[in-house]
């Protein structure tokens, strides 16, 4: 009778976890974890969905979270982005891809792409608006979501790319390091050293190579103090954005550093701003 007791005891403490991680991650949506989006690499890519109670069509967010290629995980780095766009009426998808240094570039590239097909695939069934797909990335997420909405190929074109602090020229990033390659360049994409090769090779891997006119709109945002990714990564792809004819928009964080985490402790706005860019953007197609 004990044991079935301390059972019982011990199944009501573990659904209370789960509902406070998932009250966590959304209050006022339907979450689905864990959902196998594609395999590549011999790994399985998992992905989380929160859709708003009620009907659809729902514009839907793609969550790319950061941690330099190598970590990260989709419950963790996006997790202040996920109730300001559930209360704002978005679904949203955060997504695991492949890491460094194992899976090598465009590995990640290529998992995102998936995940934007399996979006649209199942737009039907989770009631998302295909032509209102955003991507959001941070950090190396940000890197992602810069690349994979530049490129804006037909299979994978999304209707807005929202970009936290991410790399969109390698090459300036690089001369940044008086050409010493970090540790990122050799895990990611396997640059050791720098020559004439390696420089190609990183221009065809810049987001910035591919703007041009047509592309998705991009929401830039950025703190003017960031140590790991330079603010001027955002300035200038920003420019190069604006001079396509491309619709963009950029928020500097005043005195912030790398990471919502640090944005926070200096009362930052970024989600109603970012949530109100989106309410403009991602218009009803009819």
């Amino acid at each position: 009778m004990k044991i079935k007791n301390y059972i019982f005891f011990c199944m009501l403490i573990f659904g209370s976890l789960i509902q406070a991680q998932t009250a966590n991650l959304s209050d006022n949506a339907n979450l689905s974890s864990d959902i196998t989006y594609g395999i590549a690499g011999g790994e399985e890519l998992k992905l989380d969905i929160s859709v708003p109670e009620g009907d659809g069509l729902f514009p839907v967010c793609i969550l790319v979270h950061g941690g330099g290629f190598s970590k990260g995980d989709k419950q963790k780095q996006p997790k202040h982005l996920f109730k300001p766009l559930s209360e704002a009426g978005f679904a949203w998808v955060s997504i695991n891809y492949r890491l460094a240094p194992t899976h090598k570039y465009p590995a990640s590239v290529e998992d995102l792409e998936t995940a934007i097909l399996w979006v649209k695939a199942h737009a039907k069934e989770f009631h998302f608006d295909p032509s209102r797909i955003v991507l959001i990335g941070e950090s190396a997420g940000a890197y992602l979501v810069n690349i994979v909405g530049a490129k804006n190929k037909k299979d994978t074109r999304v209707a807005a790319v929202v970009s936290f602090y991410g790399a969109a020229d390698l090459l300036l990033r690089l001369n940044a390091r008086n050409d010493k390659p970090s540790a990122t360049f050799s895990d990611y994409f396997g640059v050791t050293e720098v020559n004439a090769t390696t420089r190609k090779f990183l221009l065809a891997a810049s987001p910035i190579t591919y703007v041009r006119r047509g592309l998705p709109a991009f929401l830039l945002l950025h703190g003017n103090k960031d140590e790991t990714v330079p603010y001027e990564q955002s300035v200038n792809f920003f420019a190069k954005l604006k001079a396509a004819k491309v619709p963009a928009e950029f928020i500097t964080i005043e005195g912030g550093g790398h990471g919502m985490s640090s944005w926070n402790k200096i009362n930052s706005d970024y989600a109603v701003q970012v949530v109100n860019w989106l309410k403009l953007t991602l218009k009803p197609q009819h």
